[in-house]
């Protein structure tokens, strides 16, 4: 047993069952156990790996969206360029490496910030920006004021969420509890809550029975502080996620621990959890703010549209025969359909500006479906 199924535990004893967010919220941010509190969960011996190390092209790729971003928004003398959710640093390292080339006035104006809550990966991120001025937040609200360009990739389907389950009396909350012998962790159903039947789309209120609906408050409240601030202070953010592009029901909540699935309810703060994003809530909860919106599209066709294959035969074509097979490999990663391609969407926040966002200009209104 881990420090924080005893923890979470002893909370159920105490205050009752609990909702499928704050159990998140413990798993994931605990400050003494969390997992992305205590811990570099990436790469080959963590439990998962991100676009930024399959392939430094993404980061390339990203970096040069910034610049282009930061031209149709007037080209500002100064400028936050954030990431939310930064991993090693390794996303940030290539972009910067790759404006300094292409764009060293972009480079100039920029001012990084980095909102990360791992200790562990905070100071990761700092060895690898070490040739940088970066500065380190715990919550995006804390960022400075003035035009800002944002990427979150990976990032909100690490947000909690709600959980709520159709049964034959109605929408339910589902729960975290233990069974009757306090033997084992176990999702139940909470009491009626009509009070939060709102949180449900109409649409999806006549779902059959076991119908499951989830929803992140705390992404939506996320993305539009961040629209907001695009509304008023200028600026875009790329939202780069696996995730559906329209509501829908089905129990996404998922852990990952050395690279395979594992049951959430065991080892933890030892796993990683995460759900679908709803691109559709998100969406919704930025324009409300102000902001137009772009996509999301898969993000096969974004890579695609700013130019991976053609980086990807440059840098081979420079390579050594087994430097040039994992170039490749990296890249039909990031843009195959039957790989991250289409399950990863990608979205832009505007402000108010007719200029449609690179990578997006062949797709108009239409979405990634």
């Amino acid at each position: 047993m881990t420090p924080l199924d005893a923890k979470i535990r002893e909370r159920i004893k105490t205050v009752g069952p609990l909702a499928v967010s704050d159990f998140m919220e413990i798993a994931l941010g605990d400050p003494d156990h969390g997992y992305y509190r205590t811990r570099d969960p990436l790469g080959a011996t963590g439990d998962f790996v991100t676009s930024p190390e399959i392939s430094q092209v993404f980061g390339e790729i990203i970096g040069l969206w910034c610049a282009v971003a930061w031209q149709n928004i007037g080209s500002p003398k100064k400028i936050n360029l954030v990431e939310l959710g930064p991993g090693r640093g390794t996303l940030m390292a290539d972009i910067l490496r790759t404006v300094r080339n292409v764009m060293p006035s972009f480079a100039d104006a920029i001012e990084v910030h980095m909102v990360e809550t791992g200790a562990v990966l905070r100071e990761q991120q700092q060895k690898t920006l070490n040739d940088y001025n970066v500065s380190w937040h715990d919550r995006f609200e804390m960022t400075p004021a003035g035009p800002l360009l944002i990427i979150a990739n990976e990032f909100f389907d690490a947000l909690p969420i709600d959980q709520y389950i159709k049964t034959d009396k109605g929408w339910q909350e589902r729960r975290v509890t233990m069974d009757r012998d306090q033997d084992k962790l176990m999702f139940g159903e909470g009491g009626p809550s009509p009070a939060k039947d709102v949180y449900v789309p109409d649409d999806l209120k006549p779902s059959p029975v076991s119908s499951v609906f989830e929803r992140s408050i705390v992404g939506e409240q996320i993305v539009g502080d961040i629209a907001k601030r695009i509304a008023t202070g200028g600026g875009a953010a790329l939202i780069i996620d696996y995730g559906h592009v329209r509501h829908g029901v089905g129990d996404t909540l998922q852990a990952i621990k050395s690279h395979k699935y594992h049951d959430p309810l065991t080892d933890i703060g030892e796993a990683d959890l995460t759900t679908h994003v709803d691109f559709a809530a998100l969406a919704k909860a930025a324009e409300a703010e102000g902001t137009l919106i772009h996509g999301p599209i898969f993000q096969g066709e974004f890579l695609t549209a700013l130019g991976i294959e053609q980086r990807t035969a440059a840098l081979t074509a420079k390579a050594l025969p087994d430097q040039a097979k994992g170039i490749i490999s990296g890249s039909r990663r990031l843009i195959a359909s039957d790989d991250m391609g289409t399950l990863f969407k990608v979205m832009a926040l505007m402000s108010g500006s007719d200029t449609v966002p690179a990578g997006f200009e062949a797709f108009g209104a239409e979405s990634a479906s």
